[in-house]
């Protein structure tokens, strides 16, 4: 699995990719790239990540908390389950103000089968972990 210095350093790789083509390159990745921000649960700083969304359900967008199959979840997801307002940048957009939950069993069961069709590596990291991997819906505040 990877560790955090490992995910750190692929999410400031990325982050340098869209600073040096002025945003030309590294919002779109085989789907949509976003700018999830979060509280931090602990330090209560604002905490930045570039995430992937493989659905979007009207104003709504859907990411997978799931660090790469690890048996843990990602810090992202633990601040925002602590704190679920956040602001999402939708490929390099402007800053929006959120709301995050997490899918219940019927909307995880309906959606997680279109999911692992459409991008084969999340049922991949779901044979990694016994945890079930979240789905988290970014909804409009």
């Amino acid at each position: 699995m990877p560790s955090d210095f490992a995910l750190k350093t692929m999410n400031a790789v990325h982050r340098g990719l869209i600073k040096l083509t002025g945003g030309r390159v590294g919002w779109q990745v085989a789907m949509p790239v976003l700018e999830l921000t979060t509280v931090g649960r602990k330090s209560g700083q604002p905490r930045s990540v570039l995430l992937t969304s493989p659905h979007q359900e009207g104003d709504a967008v859907v990411v997978v908390a799931s660090r790469g199959g690890d048996d843990t979840h990602p810090a992202w997801f633990l601040n925002l389950r602590d704190h679920p307002d956040v602001e999402v940048s939708l490929k390099g957009g402007p800053k929006k103000p959120m709301r995050a939950r997490v899918a219940d069993a019927e909307e995880r069961a309906r959606l997680w089968p279109k999911i692992t069709a459409d991008f084969k590596n999340y049922a991949q990291y779901q044979t990694k972990t016994e945890r079930e991997i979240p789905l988290v819906f970014l909804e409009p505040r």
